[in-house]
Order: structure tokens, then sequence, then C-alpha cells
């Protein structure tokens, strides 16, 4: 029995006819099916899970829902998540060199906060070399050391390996696909036509268990000609994806495996570019939102750009600012995220529309942000150090980014610092907010103790605005000495302060 439960009454997932939707549930949830008798419960784009039984239940997520709602947390045999979503903990080490595309070391660490309001984990690189891009290696049957093969020229000789025969003649042993994928073997049925593709996705870094990701998410993803997905990856890379960002992708997103150059990723681009976005940040965020590719562009796309345009308010300038600073907002339940934001912070601090639109153009990050524990503890803590509402709102509206720092590691030991060690009272934080996104350790007390140390530091509140500007300028303008010596002196106070923590941990 086939139940179809819908979250949302439109799908623009759904590209097939009813017919052959149809054959395909009978084909791919029909229990006397030899490769799918252990299917339990999927979803028409193959994200579902295992398991045994008759009935099958296919969820249907609609266009603009938020891919953090439903969480299953289903793991594998192994232990490793088989989130149904994207999330960026489904990779546990995923390189995140250039994940904050506006980061600066002097500037205060965002607390990195998911749409529930927690903090989530950084991931940790495992700093092991990517294999160059342009060529890759067959293993040897025997456990040899690899072969380098270029370009098509390797996809060909895989097809020809895989043939049934091996270069000189010999029969391709029926076993190969045990010995080469032991684990991915055991955890599923592996055909061992799938090889090609395997050995081709393995060069980007992609293990066994996160192939076992890609059949649990969408299995049709293992079955993909091996010709096919390197013209599709190829195309990818053209447009500023990344070799080490291409395994990340292909976890979260199989699917794309699937997807033509023709018909789905050249039409998606040029839906990017259309939106003033610089071809030079496209790869970046096809990277951080690999699902946009699901969604129709005619259908779901463009509608949810009308909507920040018509309803939110965005001014059609600023839309590919806004899309990179948050690409996920392309493919989130928009009219659900701004609405109740948008009630909150009016009811809150009594805030304008058009003071919210400008938050939301600086840093739609916003949108995603739970209310319970994202904004409104930050909102109370403002309100803890004596600050109105109406002050809270000038600091929100000039530097947005507040609501996305720590609590504990930024905002607490930033404000301590303001009363207790500059002298400031809390008012000032209105005339230079940007006080609290400047990093505590490498600019504020870095500027204040070599002002103290030239005995240049005036009495009284000590001047924020000697915090604003560059390195460069602030020698020349407040300390009146060498950009070398300010350098040096910081460098020395760092070296200080971390053997004093490391002390103390000890």
């Amino acid at each position: 029995m086939v139940s179809i439960f819908s979250l949302y009454p439109c799908n623009p997932l759904l590209y097939s006819s009813s017919s052959s939707f149809r054959n395909f549930v009978e084909w791919h949830f029909n229990p006397s099916s030899s490769s799918n008798s252990n299917s339990a419960s999927s979803s028409i784009d193959g994200r579902g899970g295992g398991g045994g039984g008759s009935k099958v239940l296919l969820v249907i997520a609609a266009a603009h829902s938020n891919p953090n709602i439903l969480k299953t947390n289903r793991k594998s045999k192994y232990g490793y998540p088989l989130s149904t979503y994207d999330s960026d903990d489904d990779d546990e080490d995923d390189d995140d060199e250039d994940g904050d595309w506006l980061s600066d070391e002097e500037f205060a660490e965002p607390a990195r906060l998911d749409t529930n309001g927690k903090r989530s984990k950084l991931h940790a690189s495992k700093g092991k070399e990517r294999q160059n891009e342009k060529e890759w290696g067959v293993r040897d049957f025997d456990n040899e050391p690899s072969t380098r093969i270029r370009g098509s020229e390797g996809v060909a000789s895989l097809r020809r390996n895989y043939n049934g025969k091996v270069p000189n003649g010999v029969t391709l042993d029926k076993n190969l696909k045990e010995k080469k994928y032991p684990r991915l073997s055991e955890e599923i049925i592996l055909d061992s036509k799938w090889l090609p593709l395997l050995d081709y996705l393995s060069t980007f870094g992609i293990k066994e268990s996160h192939f076992v990701q890609m059949y649990q998410r969408h299995m049709p993803s293992l079955q993909i000609n091996v010709c096919s997905a390197q013209e599709r990856l190829d195309y990818l890379m053209s447009v500023g994806v990344k070799h080490r960002d291409v395994r990340r992708i292909l976890v979260r997103q199989p699917q794309i495996l699937g997807y033509t150059v023709e018909n789905n990723l050249k039409s998606h681009v040029a839906f990017l570019a259309g939106l003033g976005i610089p071809s030079s940040r496209i790869g970046q965020i096809i990277a951080v939102a690999p699902s946009l590719f699901s969604y129709s562009v005619e259908n779901s796309l463009k509608p949810t750009v009308r909507y920040l345009v018509e309803e939110v308010g965005i001014k059609e300038r600023d839309l590919g600012k806004v899309i990179q600073l948050s690409p996920q907002i392309l493919v989130q339940r928009i009219d659900v995220s701004w609405n109740t934001r948008y009630m909150f912070l009016t009811k809150e601090l009594g805030a304008p529309k058009d003071s919210i639109v400008k938050m939301v153009t600086k840093h739609p990050q916003l949108l995603h942000y739970s209310i319970d524990d994202g904004l409104l503890p930050r909102i109370n803590f403002l309100r803890s150090i004596g600050m109105k509402n109406s002050d809270i709102l000038k600091v929100l509206t000039s530097l947005t980014q507040v609501l996305s720092l720590s609590l504990e590691d930024n905002l607490k030991p930033k404000y301590l610092y303001l009363v207790n060690e500059l002298n400031n009272e809390v008012q000032s934080l209105t005339k230079y907010p940007m006080y609290l996104s400047l990093s505590l350790d490498q600019r504020i007390r870095p500027r204040h103790r070599f002002l103290v140390s030239l005995k240049k530091a005036p009495k009284g509140p000590f001047p924020l605005g000697s915090l604003v500007p560059t390195d460069e300028c602030f020698c020349q303008q407040w300390a009146g000495t060498s950009l070398d010596k300010y350098l040096a002196f910081r460098q020395r106070l760092l070296v200080r302060r971390f053997a004093e923590k490391f002390e103390r941990k000890m």
C-alpha cells in the first residue's frame, strides 16, 4: 500500500506525469523487486531510508520547506549521520577554509547558530591533499599502486576495464567489488556496474561512508553513467565550484549527478547570474546551497525572488548581495521566516518595517536564526546592560551581525572590557556599535594597551573612535609611530595571553 503525504500543496520537484509517477512507484517500491526488497520508506527524490515491510510512505517536500525542519537524525550501521535534508553536519571532515567569505581576523567570530539557535560544531579539517582535478587513479585489482589516467581518457579506460574484461583479457573477478569497497558492499547490494563511477567519485575524496549516505538519499545516483557524471561535474567546476567542494555537494545533493547540463545546470547558473551575482561567487553559492538545483527556476526560485522584492521590500539592486550573504534564502520557506521575525521584532522592539528590511539586507541570516534561542537572548542581554529598546534598535539596524555573536565568548567579555578597562558607558555603543563586531584579542585590547604603553591614552573614557580605522591610520593618527612597531607589540601581547591561558588550563 502506498500513501502520499504532501507537506504543502505545491511541489515543483515533481516533473513527471502522473502515469510516469505511478510507474516510478511500482518500479522503485515493489517489494518483489530484488534491488528494493528491503525498502520500507522512501521519498520521491530518493532521500528515504531502509528497512523491511510492504507499506510505503512518500513524503513530498514543498518548494520552500526549511531543510532543517524535517531532520530525522537517522544513522547508518557505522554510525554515520543520514540526515534527510541539507545540513552542515553531514560531512564532519569538510574543509571550511573559504566558508566565511567576509572573515577578518580582527573581527568577532560569529556564534555559527543553526536554524534552531544552537551553536553548530566546527568541522575539523583533515588537511589531506586532494588529487589533481585533471587526473585520477584506477586501483589495480591486486591492490597495487594506482595508475594515473588523464581526463576523459581515464573514463573511457574505466568503461573498458569494467566491461567484463581487464586490459590483459582476464575475466573480471566477481569479488572485485567486495575487495575494493568492503564496507559499502556490506551496507548495500553493490552492483559491479557501479564501480567505474565509484572510482571516479573517489578522486574527490568521497569515502565508502559517503557513498552509503548518497545511496540512502538517492539510490539512482550511483547508477549514473560515469561519462555523464564527469560531464556534469566538469561543468560545475567550470563555473567556479572548487574540486574540494564536490564531495560536500554530492553527499548533500547526490541528485546533481542526474541533472543534465543543458536542461538543468545551465538554467540555474544563468538564473544566479541574472540576479547580479558575480561569476566568481557562483561556485561558492552552489557549494553552500546545492539543493537549489532541485527547485524549478520558474515555479520556485523566481517566485521566491519576487517575494523578497514585493513583500519583504528588498531592493532589486541588493538582491545579489543578499543571496551571496545567505544562499539558503532561495530554498527556505521565506514567507514563514519573514512573517514570524517581522512580527517578533515589531512587537519586541517596536521596529518599523524599513528598519527590519535594513537588517535583512545587511544580514539575511537573520531569517534563519531561532527566535527563542537566537534573537531573544541577545536582545535581553543588551537590555540587561542598560540599553533601552530604542538604543537596541539603533544598534541592530546599524550592525545586525550582533545577533550572530556568541553571548559568552563575544558580547559579554567585550562589554566587561568596555566598562572596566576602557572606562566607557554603555551608551557609547549607540554611537560606535561596530565595537561589538571587533575582535577583543586582535584589535580592541592591543590598540588600548599600545596607547597606554606609549602614554598616549587619554584620561577618562577611552576613545572608541581609535578602534575603527585600519592599522595604518591608527598608527598615523593616534599612536604617531610606525606600523611595524605596533604589529610587533600586538604579536608579543597575543603570545603572552596565549601562554597565560595555557597555564590556567594546566
